[in-house]
């Protein structure tokens, strides 16, 4: 079967054709900036990069245009849409109500409109494509994959926040974390890889990319995430803070008079690494601006490397010991230098780390030596694939 799986943003749409049997990517691409004036990138497995100067006024459009490149008689990689089987569709955050994939109809879509609220700039974007795809090959099977699902196995002592608890029955207020189509994909890997049990196994999944967090995974089951209600808790990140003393809004808000919203934007998007160092969210420029002796950038891949060994350790004691450490996505697949920061604060777990193979670069592999105590790990992820694959599983 032929999956096409569809990851929509506000403004932006990536996607990817996928034989399930083969699990081989047949096409993947990007359309961008719609709504303002448009561009497709499409690139056939083994050929070259395709780049589409057309207006995408809206999602809808969006998608005919991924579907008429699929089918181009030059660079399309199927003759007929009747070759799709099914499409996958990534979804932010399904509340409580999704704690696993699910074929979509009409209860569906309207549960997923309940959790708008949950995220505001997400869940309604992912909407938008679903409907997209409906209309255009309709018929066709299409499932949701949720960020969140994969963390509905958390206990209540990890997911409830110490306010009052009307805020969790009424809105719902509590920790769902995100990343999980990763985490879940990744956390599987890693047992195999590590020659693990999976029912009696202990995984911590380091996603670290300008959006970042950690999970821990027992026994095949997420118990503990960093990100919260919102991706805004957790690690630093690019240019989200992570966790921060509540009181710090307030206060930084009466000293320059902002309001709430601002404060926010301020938290999401010009803090983290970005905000510590002033040099940008790049990690790349930050190792740039460091060697040349930029304090502030040095500071900030320290504290960020801090954070996250912060959260393996927690994470170690959530499940009284760690068979596994994980490094995925962006900075954990490709940055031996802040994995080595990370795995130097956790000599107390017995970790010792191959330089040689830490200097690897986004393939998969064990970057701890033989006597290594723990497992460390570098599995680059594949959320595309794990989409498929419930895809699959659910037709």
């Amino acid at each position: 079967m032929k999956v096409l799986v569809v990851n929509c943003g506000s403004s932006s749409l990536k996607y990817q054709l996928i034989d399930s049997e083969t699990e081989q990517a047949l096409a993947v691409g990007l359309c961008e900036r719609i709504g303002i004036d448009g561009r497709l990138k499409h690139t056939p497995a083994g050929g070259d990069k395709v780049v589409l100067e057309d207006a995408l006024p809206n999602h809808e459009v969006a998608i005919k245009n991924v579907l008429a490149a699929l089918t181009n008689p030059t660079y399309g990689v199927i003759k007929d849409l009747s070759e799709i089987g099914a499409v996958g569709h990534r979804v932010v955050h399904g509340g409580e109500k999704f704690t696993k994939s699910v074929l979509i109809d009409d209860a569906v879509i309207a549960g997923i409109k309940e959790c708008c609220d949950l995220a505001p700039l997400h869940n309604p974007a992912n909407l938008i494509g679903i409907d997209a795809c409906m209309k255009l090959m309709p018929g066709v099977p299409e499932v949701a994959v949720f960020d969140t699902a994969f963390h509905q196995t958390m206990p209540k002592e990890a997911y409830l926040y110490a306010v009052p608890y009307e805020y969790y029955t009424n809105y719902g207020v509590r920790r769902y974390g995100f990343h999980g189509t990763s985490h879940s994909y990744v956390s599987k890997r890693a047992i195999a890889v590590a020659g693990l049990d999976a029912n009696n196994s202990k995984v911590v999944v380091c996603h670290l990319g300008n959006g970042a967090s950690c999970s821990a995974v027992l026994n095949g089951r997420s118990v503990d995430t960093s990100m919260g209600l919102t991706p805004l808790e957790g690690l630093i990140m690019g240019t989200r803070s992570g966790d921060i003393d509540p009181a710090v809004i307030e206060f930084v808000a009466k000293k320059e008079n902002k309001s709430l919203s601002e404060m926010m934007t301020v938290l999401n998007k010009k803090s983290g690494v970005d905000g510590i160092s002033g040099v940008g969210s790049d990690f790349r420029d930050l190792d740039a601006a460091a060697k040349e002796g930029n304090e502030r950038a040095q500071v900030a891949v320290e504290a960020f490397a801090y954070r996250v060994a912060k959260y393996v350790g927690a994470y170690t004691a959530a499940m009284n010991g760690v068979d596994a450490i994980a490094f995925t996505a962006g900075i954990g697949e490709n940055d031996g230098k802040v994995r080595k920061k990370i795995c130097d604060r956790l000599g107390f777990l017995g970790i010792t780390i191959d330089d040689a193979k830490n200097a690897i670069r986004g393939e998969e592999v064990i970057i701890s030596t033989p006597d290594s105590k723990v497992k460390v790990m570098v599995i680059p992820t594949n959320e595309e694939l794990a989409i498929c694959r419930e895809t699959v599983a659910l037709i």
